[in-house]
């Protein structure tokens, strides 16, 4: 019997949402894994991280255009699934301050085309004793990712793009941490190379996860961290996600930091540094004397 998962919102062509819907005998769906337990210890929550910790997806809706992915319900390769309730950020509405933990929309292969599916940000590989183990796992180094075990398998045979238009990283400054915000000076749309897997919960049910691959940063971002989400173009998507799995090698040649010459960046507000402030307010610049820095890429 095919693999039951947990599961979003079915979506029409285009990424258009159709609703909550949720079944009050299921409650562990993906949108609740952040209230889920082990042995009574509440799943650890979003905190700064010290790679891509934060980034932002204000328009949903173009993912499918934008990534040449076919309609939604086309995402589960194991045939209808009942859909699943949302409770808390919804993937599939504007998001700003998208962090550690919450569900995430994806872009991955299936056959000749590419399909979109939700994810939790935070990969939980398929030997995990507990989703805990994904709260630590938002990231992986691109350079050792073929020797992680956690990371290793996903790379070879499921890697996903994770859409995004714009990502924070934080400067340290002394003692404290001054966000900035990054972004391509077009605006537009761009993708993180991304792997995924799935853990089986003691009930039963299956969760998908994903991980952002990080490499070193690039002009741009090297005044504030020496790291960098992996961001693919668009003429290497097919590369990314068609690779066979004994070819996965050659693919850590694409992770190398992306042009900083088609990139933006400036400070934001500390108002990015609370999860629970998801608004266009935490993307706007941020007034500082300290800011220039950045001015050179504008």
């Amino acid at each position: 019997m095919p693999p039951k998962l947990l599961t979003f919102p079915r979506l029409a062509p285009g990424l258009q949402a159709t609703g909550n819907c949720t079944s009050p005998s299921r409650r562990h769906s993906v949108a609740n894994l952040t209230n889920i337990t082990q042995r009574g210890n509440p799943v650890p929550t979003a905190r700064i991280s010290g790679m891509c910790g934060r980034y932002r997806l204000s328009r949903p809706e173009r993912v499918a255009e934008e990534f040449d992915a076919g309609p939604w319900e086309k995402a589960k390769p194991w045939g209808n699934v009942e859909p699943r309730g949302i409770a808390g950020p919804d993937p599939l509405k504007p998001r700003y301050n998208i962090a550690p933990t919450q569900p995430v929309i994806t872009v991955r292969q299936a056959g000749l085309g590419r399909v979109l599916a939700v994810a939790r940000w935070g990969l939980v590989p398929s030997w995990a004793k507990d989703l805990s183990m994904g709260a630590s796992l938002i990231n992986g180094r691109s350079e050792t990712v073929l020797e992680k075990p956690a990371f290793r398998e996903s790379f070879r045979q499921r890697r996903c793009l994770i859409p995004a238009d714009g990502f924070y990283e934080w400067k340290k400054d002394g003692k404290a941490k001054r966000p900035f915000h990054f972004a391509m000076k077009d605006g537009s749309l761009f993708g993180f190379a991304g792997i995924w897997d799935r853990w089986r919960a003691p009930d039963g049910e299956w969760v998908e996860s994903c991980s952002i691959l990080t490499t070193a940063a690039n002009e741009l971002l090297k005044d504030v961290h020496d790291r960098m989400p992996a961001i693919l173009t668009r003429a290497q998507y097919d590369v990314w996600l068609k690779t066979p799995a004994g070819e996965a090698e050659r693919l850590v040649d694409l992770l190398s930091p992306l042009d900083a010459g088609v990139m933006t960046g400036y400070e934001v507000s500390s108002l990015v540094n609370r999860p629970q402030n998801d608004s266009p307010e935490c993307a706007q610049e941020a007034v500082s004397e300290r800011s220039g820095n950045l001015e050179l890429f504008r």
